[in-house]
Order: structure tokens, then sequence, then C-alpha cells
């Protein structure tokens, strides 16, 4: 049993890192950490694909004549490119925390809610009075 788990360590870490980046993203009411928490979900998703793609004893699929094993490179491939969208999508999180800070003063998800409640009492009482 013990050299089964020692045996996919990898997977082990793979759910370390998506329950650890999904607790963040449920737990916490600041919006930096919420997107770092997503960071650490997609770095997890990065893993278990990258896990998945490689097979024990292959190489790269050059072709040399002899048979050998190969490991595919889609998943790699695929991972590169869904590092570039992670960095994108969290570029423009971060674009919209600081336009978040800039129109409620906070990036703290209670301070903000509690905002548009105020605004939204104001306003309602604003149109019983007319």
């Amino acid at each position: 049993m013990l050299d089964l788990i020692a045996a996919h360590y990898n997977y082990w870490i793979v759910i370390f890192l998506m329950m650890a980046g999904l607790y963040v993203v449920v737990s916490r009411g600041n919006l930096v950490k919420k997107i770092v928490g997503l960071n650490i979900f997609q770095v997890s998703v990065f893993l278990l694909y990258i896990s998945m793609g490689k097979i024990s004893g292959g190489t790269a699929p050059i072709l040399t004549g002899e048979p050998e094993t190969y490991s595919n490179p889609l998943p790699h491939v695929l991972i590169l490119t869904a590092i570039v969208v992670g960095v994108a999508t969290t570029a423009l999180g971060l674009a919209l925390v600081v336009r978040v800070r800039e129109a409620y003063g906070s990036i703290e998800e209670d301070e903000i809610q509690a905002d548009n409640r105020a605004v939204e009492a104001a306003e309602d009482e604003e149109a019983r009075s007319r």
C-alpha cells in the first residue's frame, strides 16, 4: 500500500494543490487572495495533465528508425497554451481588482457588498420620497 502511494506521489501533490486552491478561493474575502487561489488550482490542473502525458521510459517522438516508446507531446503543448491563457487571465483579474479598489475603496468582498447594500438602500429611500 505504501509503495502505491509513493509511486503516485505526483497525483497526491495535485490533490493537495487542488484542495488548497479551492479552499483559498472559498474561504477568503480578499479579491487578490482569490486570484492567487485560482492560480494554485490552475497549477494543480497543469501538473495533472503533464503527469498523465508522461510515459515511464518514453522519449520525445523523434523517429530514429528504431522501435521506441514515445511520450505524447500533445498534453505538454496544451499546457503551454494554458499557461499563457492563465497569465493573461490573472493580469485581467488583477486589473479588475485595481478598478474595484478605485471604485469602492476596498478589495474585501464583505466591504464591497456592504457598500452596494448602502447604495441600494439610499436609492430605494430616494425612490420612495418622490
